[in-house]
């Protein structure tokens, strides 16, 4: 790299979302200096707005969760799926692993600047609007580069990286670290609205996931705000898109006119924001750390939206990686793919098994059997609370085979 100017800082968080702010208020909280370097100006705009109850758990050990609690943000307290006719709700008091009974759904807009927020009120500095252009990890301390808005460049020498840059997987691109991903590509198209939704039996304290009545692969969130507003979108794989109106707002508004359960629910909804897509977001990478780095979150891997496990997990990636930097900080040996890579992949391969289940039905069929055993029912209420690294829940420990065998039973009518 040419040579401009040179700052030092302990740990440098590559991006300011739910995994940076979290991951650099713990370590900050720890003692550590800890610098953000943020591409975008908060707040702005994000996907991914019904969290699951275990990431309460984090914003709790971050020291966040007065704040949010304090922010008026629409309380959830399970998630709902239809099917024509078909209605089934789990509820987050009632898990097997006995943990968080609530959570939120949120504008990420505020939410994420909310947390930015908190990072710096606990003594984190925030730099909006710059840029890491390029990386290098060959030395015993990383050194980045960045840009600032006036396209002046500095360098910023740490003694660890947290990439959790989400969607712009900035180290997994500079440093040639990303793989494919096995998931088929697959297609979102969403959209805000005000929702007018009066229908006496409708939810607005869950996630309603609605399942297209012809087309089991394809499918919509409604996530209900405390404003009176909703977020929807449908999920299909790209080809599914080839029938619809090229319009955005067309093709969302077509989609839930082929499901006349979801059509009553927004029969009085205002459209009044254009949608936007996102495609081909499955992502991979060859390795969740290396000399002087980890990945965070989706930085790292992003499956699918129809759980909303990606903040989950980014929130579980940034608490273990502190923990684990904070230790080798001080001095201590530790083994970044023992202590973070494998028990982290553990939990995403628990939610994997359930997201390919969720499209080749067979998870469909377990969340649609009617009467199933209120035991199991409190197992897979754990996994979609968010705690799928509970190994003592069954449906986590052994997640393929369970769920085979679980649908197989439902096929049968005998869950």
């Amino acid at each position: 790299m040419p040579n401009c100017e040179l700052q030092h800082h302990q740990v440098v968080v590559i991006g300011a979302g739910p995994s940076g702010a979290i991951a650099a208020a713990l370590l900050k909280r720890r003692g550590h200096d800890v610098l953000i370097i943020e591409r975008q100006r908060f707040p702005r705009f994000s996907i991914g707005e019904s969290l699951l109850s275990h990431c309460i758990d984090f914003v709790e050990e971050a020291g966040m969760l007065e704040a949010l609690e304090a922010a008026g943000f629409q309380y959830k307290d399970g998630a709902a799926f239809a099917w024509g006719d078909e209605y089934s709700a789990f509820d987050f008091g009632e898990t097997f692993s006995q943990g968080r009974r609530s959570t939120f759904q949120v504008q990420r807009a505020r939410f994420d600047k909310l947390l930015a927020d908190q990072a710096e009120a606990q003594g984190v500095e925030i730099r909006y609007e710059h840029e890491i252009i390029s990386a290098d990890m060959s030395a015993a301390q990383p050194r980045l580069r960045a840009r600032r808005p006036d396209a002046s460049e500095y360098e910023v020498q740490a003694d660890f990286v947290l990439d959790a840059s989400g969607y712009g997987r900035v180290l997994p691109r500079l440093l040639d670290l990303e793989a494919p991903s096995n998931f088929p590509v697959r297609q979102a198209v969403f959209t805000h609205i005000e929702d007018r939704i009066d229908l006496p039996h409708f939810d607005r304290n869950k996630i309603l996931i609605t399942t297209h009545p012809e087309h089991r692969d394809i499918w919509f969130w409604t996530i209900p705000f405390s404003d009176g507003r909703a977020s929807l979108g449908v999920v299909a794989a790209a080809e599914r898109f080839a029938a619809a109106p090229t319009d955005l707002d067309a093709c969302l508004q077509h989609f839930v006119a082929q499901t006349p359960s979801l059509a009553k629910v927004l029969a009085n909804a205002v459209w009044d924001t254009p949608a936007r897509t996102i495609g081909g977001y499955s992502a991979n990478v060859k390795t969740l750390h290396g000399n002087g780095f980890a990945l965070l979150g989706n930085a790292a891997e992003f499956l699918d939206p129809v759980f909303s496990s990606g903040v989950t997990i980014a929130m579980r990636s940034a608490s273990m990686a502190a923990a684990l930097l904070d230790r080798q900080l001080r001095g201590e040996a530790v083994d970044w793919q023992l202590e973070f890579a494998a028990p982290l992949k553990r939990g995403v391969a628990t939610f994997r098994a359930y997201v390919e289940g969720w499209y080749d039905g067979s998870f469909q069929d377990v969340i649609y059997h009617p009467g199933s055993s209120p035991q199991i029912r409190a197992m897979i209420s754990s996994i979609l609370a968010g705690y799928a690294w509970d190994e003592r829940n069954p449906f986590v420990a052994e997640p393929r085979r369970r769920l085979a065998t679980l649908a197989a039973l439902c096929a049968r009518g005998q869950a």
